[in-house]
Formats: C-alpha cells, structure tokens, sequence
C-alpha cells in the first residue's frame, strides 16, 4: 500500500515564496556577481565554532540572509570581517 502525500495550495505558495528568494541570492543585479557562503564555509574561513557564528549574528557583527532553515553570508562581509579582526 503506497502512503500518499498531499500537497495542498497553501504548501505550494511556500515553496513558490522559499523558491523565489533562493534565486534572488543567485540573481545577477550588478555588473559585479555577489557570492555568498553558507555557514559551514564560514565556520571554516574564520576558524570559529557554531556558537561563535551565532553570537556574530545576535549581536549583529556579521550581516545574513536567511532562507528556510539556511543562513547565508556575502563574501564581502566576511573579508571586511577579516579586516576588522586584523586591525584589531
């Protein structure tokens, strides 16, 4: 017996609007291309831990987008990061 799923009107507007911000991030709007990272990238560039990444976000020190349950940060946002720890 097969289990059947349904997919109501209110689930595809969702996925429509969860969609639809996903190729914003991707969408080229400038002559130069914005990337972004995902929060295990970063955790790696910055050699910091999940609760680090965290605390950057509350105390508003790293900007981010989020969609559905992923964090995404521009690459430039990370090398003035960078900066700033330098100069520090």
């Amino acid at each position: 017996m097969a289990i059947l799923d349904l997919i109501t009107n209110e689930d595809l507007k969702k996925f429509k609007a969860e969609l639809f911000e996903e190729l914003k991030l991707f969408r080229n709007t400038d002559t130069v291309e914005q990337s972004y990272l995902r929060s295990s990238e970063v955790r790696k560039i910055l050699r910091i831990s999940p609760g680090t990444l965290q605390n950057l976000r509350i105390k508003e020190l790293l900007p981010y987008e989020k969609i559905g349950s992923i964090f995404y940060y521009a690459k430039a946002d990370i090398k003035q990061l960078l900066g700033e720890i330098g100069n520090s």
